[in-house]
C-alpha cells in the first residue's frame, strides 16, 4: 500500500484533523492522527494491517513469535497485525508509570518480538515498550508502525518499519509558530491514562 494511499484511508475515516493540538509527548501540532476512527472501522483496519504484515514480511527480518504492542493505542493495529501474520498478540500497559505483560501474558526467553504501534511521533511509547519486552527477555528484531509521523527523525530503538512515512511537524509549547500562538489547544491523546 503506498503512502498516499495510507493517508487518504485517514482522510475517509475524518481522522486527519487539522487544527492545534497537543500530543502525548506534550509537543504541540497543527495536524492530529485520530486513529480511534480508523480503528472503528474493521475493513478499513483490516486493510491497514494486512498491508504492514506484508511490508513487514518483505523487510526480511526474520520469524516473528509474537507481536506486542502498547496499550491502549497499539493493541488494535497489533492484534490485527498479528492476524495477517498467524501469530500471538500482546500488549503491555502501565503498572506504577511502567509498561509491563499483564493479564497472564509470558514471552518465552529469546522470543522474537515484533513490536506493533500505531502512529509514532516521538518514539517513547515504543521505547518504553521495546524495554518491557526486553526485561522479561524477549527479542525485540523490529518495530511496526502504521504512520510514523517523525519523518524518520524518531529512534524507537529498534528497527522501525512504517506504512507510511510523513513530516509532520511538532513544536515545543514555548516555541510555537505564529499560526497556533494565541489559539486554543486540544489534547486528544491517551499518555495520560493510567
Amino acid at each position: 500500500m503506498k503512502e498516499e494511499k495510507v493517508l487518504k484511508e485517514f482522510e475517509k475515516a475524518g481522522a486527519l484533523l487539522r487544527g492545534h493540538f497537543i500530543l502525548s509527548s506534550g509537543l504541540h501540532s497543527p495536524i492530529f492522527l485520530q486513529k480511534a476512527l480508523v480503528f472503528q472501522n474493521p475493513k478499513r483496519t483490516s486493510r491497514l494491517c494486512k498491508a504492514l504484515a506484508k511490508k513487514v514480511e518483505k523487510a526480511e527480518i526474520g520469524k516473528i513469535d509474537v507481536i506486542v504492542s502498547p496499550a491502549v493505542g497499539g493493541i488494535i493495529p497489533g492484534y490485527e497485525t498479528a492476524r495477517h501474520m498467524d501469530v500471538p498478540a500482546m500488549y503491555v500497559e502501565r503498572e506504577e508509570g511502567e509498561f509491563r505483560l499483564r493479564r497472564g501474558f509470558e514471552l518465552k526467553k529469546g522470543a522474537k518480538v515484533l513490536v506493533v504501534e500505531d502512529i509514532v511521533t516521538t518514539g517513547l511509547s515504543s521505547r518504553e515498550c521495546i524495554d518491557a519486552v526486553r526485561k522479561v527477555g524477549g527479542d525485540v528484531v523490529a518495530e511496526a508502525c502504521l504512520i510514523d509521523r517523525s519523518g524518520g527523525k524518531a529512534d524507537v530503538g529498534a528497527p522501525l518499519i512504517s506504512l507510511a512515512q510523513i513530516d509532520i511537524p511538532t513544536y515545543k509549547p514555548d516555541d510555537l509558530p505564529p499560526e497556533l500562538q494565541g489559539t486554543q489547544a486540544v489534547k486528544p491523546g491517551s499518555r495520560g491514562l493510567a
